[in-house]
């Protein structure tokens, strides 16, 4: 029977795809946005096509016959069967090998006693003295607030890229912030929409452990059941609270004290409309989180750890973008009308100018934005920084540097 077609099994559609930046090997470079693997592979531009047989629809034969229409041989049974292994071999296909990859990453980090820095060495620094030296020079220049606030929102982009806005927003946090718990909704680029995420863990960076609180992160578990992923795998390669936690640290020491949340997306919300809380469980969280904020008033300090637009070919447009020119111009109109929502403490005019065109500036800090303004429905705003970047050559993003009172 070895003449029947097998199913191929499906591409993984949380894949990094990208063009090989290596001069010497072209093609299509993949790798693993979740880290369940550390195979990076580079796809030759011949095969690159065949990959669209492994959409979970096609078999074997599917993709013999256009390996065969491409090299214009019938022998490729061996490349067929190469081709196979090795996606699979990598953690690429969601097939059994990749189940058991995810589910030993998943026990490991649920087993872990910290959670370890994941992008020290890469986004900034690893060598603790190096790291101070580099946030210095990042906050030199940095003004400190004379308002009592209640909270910060700053970029999660690379502190490379937006250095300015994390010094605006970071340094205008005085001493007299020190002892807070520091509330830190980040934005959960690869976690289940409508949830948030939550971890007992502390936070090793290169300056130190960050306790985490773990009776408000318990509390909160129980309070919105159903809401909630407890030790969320994500936690462990999410960067948006990671350098939130870094520049805290670089501020006010080592031991500072975390509530660290990562929100999801409310994609069912900007799909079909309507307001995310119509979701029960977004209802539920979001009533914990204000009853939280209510109950420990200034005893909590909030962080928000959120970028704005991402526009340009990397986020699947089919145009190119330079920061501040063309485009970004009209973009960078639309995004202070949302920020001017956001200041004003108007939760539903913020999320009616997201759901415009399906959100098609993609702000992935809308859901954060929007949990903390329904959270602390008296919190006003005050804009610092606006930026845009480039990320690369044909892609952009907007953040900025925003500080809250309460009325």
């Amino acid at each position: 029977m070895e003449w029947m077609a097998r199913l191929l099994p499906r591409l993984r559609t949380n894949l990094d795809l990208m063009p090989s930046p290596v001069e010497d090997r072209p093609g299509l470079l993949i790798r693993d946005s979740l880290r369940y693997s550390d195979t990076t592979l580079i796809i030759p531009p011949a095969l690159a096509p065949c990959l669209e047989a492994f959409d979970g629809q096609q078999t074997d034969l599917d993709l013999r016959a256009a390996l065969v229409s491409l090299t214009g041989d019938l022998r490729v049974g061996e490349l067929v069967d190469n081709m196979l292994d090795t996606l699979s071999q990598a953690g690429f296909l969601e097939d059994e090998a990749f189940a058991k990859l995810r589910d030993e990453r998943h026990k490991a980090f649920a087993e872990a006693p910290q959670r370890l820095a994941s992008h020290a060495g890469s986004a900034y620094p690893e060598e603790p003295e190096l790291l101070r030296s580099a946030l210095a020079q990042c906050l030199d220049g940095a003004m400190p607030s004379s308002d009592s606030l209640a909270g910060i929102a700053a970029p999660h982009i690379c502190p490379d890229g937006g250095w300015a806005s994390y010094r605006d927003a970071y340094g205008a946090l005085g001493p007299r912030y020190r002892d807070r718990v520091f509330v830190i909704l980040g934005t959960s680029h690869f976690g289940e929409p409508e949830r948030c995420g939550l971890t007992r863990k502390p936070f090793l960076t290169p300056l130190g452990e960050a306790r985490t609180e773990q009776a408000l992160v318990d509390w909160l578990a129980g309070a919105a059941p159903g809401a909630v992923n407890m030790e969320d795998y994500c936690h462990a390669i999410e960067h948006s609270i990671e350098f939130q936690v870094v520049f805290l640290q670089h501020v006010f020491g080592p031991d500072i004290r975390i509530l660290p949340i990562l929100c999801g997306s409310y994609a069912l919300s900007i799909a079909q409309g309507g307001r995310p809380e119509e979701n029960p469980q977004v209802a539920r969280f979001i009533e914990a989180l204000g009853e939280l904020a209510a109950r420990e008033g200034e005893r909590l300090f909030w962080v928000l750890g959120v970028d704005m637009s991402h526009m340009g070919r990397r986020y699947g447009d089919p145009f190119s973008v330079r920061a501040e020119e063309g485009q970004m111009s009209a973009v960078a109109r639309t995004d202070r009308q949302r920020i001017a929502c956001i200041t004003a403490g108007d939760a539903d005019g913020f999320w009616k100018l997201v759901q415009e065109n399906k959100d098609d500036l993609k702000w992935c800090g809308s859901s954060a934005f929007y949990t903390f303004l329904k959270a602390l429905p008296d919190a006003r705003g005050s804009l610092i920084r606006y930026q845009q970047w480039n990320i690369d050559e044909h892609s952009a993003v907007s953040f900025g540097a925003l500080a809250f009172t309460r009325g």
